[in-house]
């Protein structure tokens, strides 16, 4: 088994990055600020955000963390919108009410819209950032590959759906609705999956040698825990992102690349 170490690749992403902000302070006299909106108490959307704002501090990055009412949110990202020192917003996901996500992801600005989520974003969409530079960091080519997309959520798989298609590549999408998956992930060369739900991959379900990226989160007797189940890490023959440290520590970093390159540009 080979594993897509994603934590070993942020390390040197992270030594980068924080040369470039101190960069920023000494020269322009500008700390980039990252400001988070979370109208949701959850342990998994919890330990995501305790994961930013720790990197944020590694940076040098001001990390403001806002849990608010999802009433109060519409006003506080038009206050943030407005201040010059805050280079980057995100409407932190799920939302307590989910059915306001696209309203509340829109009314941020383009330009500090770090998560991409919004209409006309100007930053590359992060989790599929991460994915690519994975992928890369490890040598993977995509091309004349079949990859599969499990999940086709906001975040990660219908950006990632786009990018594949813009480029070119052979690229299916399914999700929990795909009626016999197994089907579509046995042809597979490299199956991307981000649908938060435990367990939707199996051993059996996998081709020989095929490259395998788990991008999804979900909490399972209060552990966080991705989509591709146990069995699949007893195979040797994989490619594999491992339980922990694969993409969730790239997508940080891809998310700060966003607030480094906001606070670049306002210069």
């Amino acid at each position: 088994m080979k594993l897509l170490n994603g934590s070993e690749l942020a390390e040197f992403i992270k030594e980068r990055q924080a040369k470039a902000v101190r960069g920023l302070i000494q020269a322009h006299n500008v700390k980039p600020r990252l400001a988070i909106i979370q109208t949701k108490d959850d342990p998994v959307i919890d330990t995501y955000v305790r994961l930013k704002k720790k990197y944020g501090e590694e940076l040098q990055v001001e990390v403001d963390v806002y849990r608010i009412d999802q009433k109060e949110a519409a006003v506080k990202i038009k206050e943030l919108n407005i201040d010059d020192k805050t280079h980057g917003i995100i409407v932190q996901l799920p939302l307590a009410d989910i059915s306001e996500t696209d309203e509340l992801c829109n009314l941020v600005s383009p330009e500090k819209d770090v998560d991409a989520l919004g209409k006309n974003p100007t930053f590359d969409p992060a989790t599929p950032m991460a994915i690519l530079w994975l992928l890369a960091g490890y040598n993977v080519d995509l091309k004349d590959k079949k990859i599969l997309l499990i999940g086709k959520g906001k975040l990660v798989g219908a950006p990632l759906e786009k990018i594949f298609k813009t480029g070119g590549y052979n690229v299916t999408m399914a999700d929990r609705s795909t009626k016999e998956l197994n089907k579509l992930s046995i042809e597979a060369d490299i199956i991307i999956t981000a649908t938060g739900s435990p367990s939707i991959l199996f051993a059996d379900m996998i081709k020989e040698k095929a490259v395998i990226v788990d991008a999804g989160v979900a909490s399972e007797d209060g552990k966080t825990v991705g989509d591709v189940a146990e069995d699949v890490y007893a195979r040797d023959d994989l490619t594999i992102t491992p339980a922990k440290g694969g993409v969730g520590p790239l997508t940080v970093c891809a998310l700060f690349e966003n607030v480094i390159l906001g606070a670049r540009r306002i210069i």
